[in-house]
């Protein structure tokens, strides 16, 4: 393909994309109510606050946005692996829709492990605070915790197809991966600490671990292949 074919192709992706955010999040918006009641109970809290006129529509707007980004995504991961099809070689590429799946299962796996632990979540964090402390919820400031770690783990965990990407294109190798492996160790814990909003030591482990598990697991398949 040639530049302008390149440009064209990325052109129609981000139109697909953003088309399919916007229909994702217009239908959110209907039912951010009821998403919001569901992300208080998920979390045991209590009734959230804000301190402005503007901040019940802020909050409805935000979940909005969040939520449609993450039900579009089969849209935009499908419309990803088409734009990036035309550098594969042609047995490759018969890998595409297989990939396609994979990367929608980890990212709904990373979405689902995240409302999954989030109770855990936050009784970890508020254990940190003296008896006499109580939690009061901020609507702005819960979400932002939420969505946040919500988003960053549906993202975090495509690393395994990432990595057999690039041992599928040689770009790495299983031998390189083993060889490396005490600096993977390090690079996941700096990765977890970054995509998880909490601020304790104890929040980035629950994404270290199934990343390194999912790491050592695409090591071995790059390994069976002969990558």
């Amino acid at each position: 393909m040639t530049i302008l074919e390149h440009l064209e192709a990325l052109r129609r992706v981000l139109i697909i994309s953003m088309a399919a955010w916007a229909v994702c999040t217009i239908v959110a918006f209907f039912f951010w109510g009821r998403i919001l009641v569901f992300l208080q109970d998920r979390g045991h809290v209590g009734q959230l606050q804000y301190f402005t006129p503007t901040g019940g529509f802020t909050l409805g707007i935000k979940i909005a946005l969040i939520v449609g980004l993450i039900a579009a995504a089969p849209i935009w991961i499908q419309q990803l692996w088409w734009f990036v099809s035309p550098g594969l070689h042609r047995h490759e590429r018969r890998l595409i829709r297989p990939l396609i799946v994979a990367t929608i299962i980890f990212f709904a796996i990373g979405v689902s492990f995240a409302l999954f632990s989030l109770p855990l979540f936050l009784k970890i964090l508020n254990g940190f605070a003296p008896s006499d402390l109580h939690y009061l919820p901020v609507g702005d400031d819960y979400l932002n915790f939420v969505l946040f770690l919500i988003l960053g783990f549906g993202v975090v965990f495509e690393l395994p197809v990432v990595i057999f990407v690039l041992g599928l294109l040689q770009v790495i190798s299983s031998k390189w991966l083993y060889a490396n492996r005490f600096y993977w160790i390090i690079g996941l814990g700096i990765l977890s600490n970054t995509m998880t909003p909490g601020v304790d030591p104890i929040t980035p482990l629950f994404m270290w671990v199934p990343l390194y598990i999912f790491w050592e697991g695409t090591a071995l398949l790059l390994k069976l292949m002969g990558r």
